[in-house]
């Protein structure tokens, strides 16, 4: 009974929401059947009758039972709005609660034209756009800028956060400057540790008219001196004549250096007194390559810088001077590299004589200008005796004037304990030869027979 009383309401829900022109078809329809049928007259009027006392109940149970299944699926109050509104949606809840899911070919068309023109996916129209939900009209307002505080508190700016890397990049810099620093306290303490000011200060008192040699030479030391790590050892060569000065300069280094860094680390070579003829040349070799290697490993153990004062190089034999060479090069182990050499020769002498004659002036025997000028023309004549001078630090000796020589007397008279009077100063200076040129007298021989000339007092 049940069933046939859904099978009723299903079919008046339909014959409700039909179109007008189906209806009245249908109608007239049942009307001719009706009238075919016999005994159609009273009973037809009792059955509209029964069938409006039984659809209310119906309606009532199909309503509280689609009802609970939009419940147990979840539906929101606007999906169940829609189904609501929409009558092929009501007939399809309705058949889907009666359990009779498949639909007629009609129904079926009706529903998926409905649900087409109701579509908003996968469509070109752009003139019918989806509402804006509240949400994106909340992102699409623009921010107040201005930062809002509440009023019972202060108003602070947000705290900035400081970076590591800067304190890194700090930290470094002040360690790079800590070691400049030190490096610097270093270079000085070497320059303090040889004493070098003091050496200064000897030979301009003791060493007359060599004024640009004396710079050379403390210009040369200190920057060698400043550190104990080399590349290449330090190798200066005093050239000029005879007299001015440069056995001399070479006493005082060694004295000096033996009182700063011991005897034992200063060699004095004569070669004269060390390796007299030709005959003993290899082992004048020997002898010499055996006093270098031992003092340079000694010195490197006490981190010393040993000294090696070398005269008469003029008179050495080729093959000494080739042996002297190989620790002048710069492929050597460290300890080769930390050691100073002294060569005193008169080699260049002439060439370095005749163009302070030619290019004398009023002020200075050379002038500054000229200093350059004089070494590229003495380094080929130096460079024909022997390779190695021309790659070592060429120091050249000027001529002396008769004023110089005149201060050489006074020196040797003092050390001898003799009065020195002008008057025998200047005579015994004038019986001395001198190149006169543009109104200024230069010792031939500079200062080499003042010592003999005093003796003879």
């Amino acid at each position: 009974m049940l069933r046939w009383a859904l099978f009723l309401s299903a079919y008046e829900f339909d014959l409700e929401h039909r179109p007008e022109k189906t209806r009245l078809r249908g109608a007239q329809e049942e009307v001719k059947m009706d009238s075919r049928k016999p005994g159609s007259g009273a009973a037809a009027l009792k059955c509209p009758q029964k069938i409006s006392l039984l659809s209310s109940p119906v309606r009532a149970i199909v309503r509280l039972r689609r009802t609970a299944h939009m419940l147990k699926k979840g539906l929101s109050p606007t999906e169940r709005r829609t189904l609501q509104e929409d009558p092929q949606s009501k007939l399809l809840q309705r058949q889907i609660s009666l359990g009779k899911a498949k639909l007629g070919s009609a129904s079926a068309s009706v529903l998926s034209q409905a649900s087409f023109e109701k579509a908003q996916y996968f469509t070109f129209d752009t003139s019918a756009q989806p509402p804006l939900s509240r949400s994106s009209k909340r992102k699409k307002r623009s921010r107040n800028p201005r930062v809002l505080y509440p009023g019972s508190t202060r108003r602070y700016l947000p705290t900035e956060q400081k970076s590591k890397a800067k304190c890194c990049l700090l930290l470094l810099a002040s360690i790079v400057c800590f070691q400049i620093l030190n490096a610097i306290e270093n270079l000085d303490d070497n320059v303090l540790k040889y004493d070098l000011d003091g050496l200064e200060k000897t030979m301009r008192r003791e060493i007359f008219g060599q004024t640009v040699a004396i710079e050379s030479i403390m210009a040369l030391l200190k920057d060698y001196l400043a550190t104990h790590i080399h590349n290449q050892p330090l190798v200066i060569s005093f050239n000029g004549p005879s007299g001015v000065g440069k056995s001399h300069v070479g006493w005082l280094l060694a004295k000096h250096f033996r009182s700063v860094v011991g005897h034992s680390f200063v060699l004095h070579y004569f070669t004269m007194h060390h390796c007299p003829d030709d005959a003993s040349s290899l082992a004048c070799q020997l002898d010499l390559s055996e006093k270098i290697s031992d003092m340079v490993t000694q010195a490197e153990i006490e981190e010393k810088i040993p000294l090696f004062i070398l005269d008469e190089v003029e008179l050495m034999s080729p093959a000494l001077l080739e042996t002297l060479s190989r620790f002048f090069l710069t492929n050597q182990t460290n300890e080769f590299l930390n050691a100073v050499y002294i060569l005193i020769s008169k080699v260049g002498g002439k060439e370095i004589m005749n163009f302070l004659l030619q290019n004398v002036s009023t002020d200075l025997p050379l002038p500054q200008g000229k200093m350059e000028e004089l070494l590229t023309s003495v380094r080929p004549v130096l460079s024909h005796a022997h390779p190695f001078w021309g790659f070592v630090e060429i120091v050249p000796f000027v001529l002396l004037e008769k004023s110089h020589v005149q201060s050489c007397f006074y020196e040797e008279m003092m050390s001898e304990g003799i009065y020195p009077d002008p008057s025998h100063v200047e005579r015994l200076a004038s019986q001395l030869s001198y190149h006169v040129k543009g109104g200024r007298q230069f010792a031939a021989m500079g200062c080499k027979q003042v010592v003999a000339t005093v003796n003879l007092l």
